[in-house]
């Protein structure tokens, strides 16, 4: 894939700034530095997502008072529905 990007003069100057200082080449610098950003990025978010999943797993919830509401029951309701049928051999 190609993809143009202007960048700003002070933005292109740390660039090759930067790919200098490491040997190398500008274009190549930019894609590890956006290859590394997105990696790390996707990695923090997903850290976050198992850490909102372990909070929600640790907290105590009383299922009597769950099942009150409307749509837990029916979801629980469908969920043993859909365990009951039978599907044709």
């Amino acid at each position: 894939m190609i993809i143009t990007l202007t960048l700003a003069p002070e933005l292109e100057f740390k660039l090759k700034q930067e790919a200098d200082r490491r040997g190398l080449p500008p274009e190549q610098y930019a894609l590890e530095v956006l290859g590394e950003y997105i990696t790390d990025s996707l990695r923090i978010r997903a850290d976050k997502l198992a850490e909102l999943f372990r909070q929600w797993n640790d907290e105590e919830v009383d299922e009597s008072e769950a099942l009150d509401d409307g749509f837990f029951r029916r979801l629980e309701e469908n969920r043993v529905a859909f365990h009951e049928i039978t599907l044709p051999e």
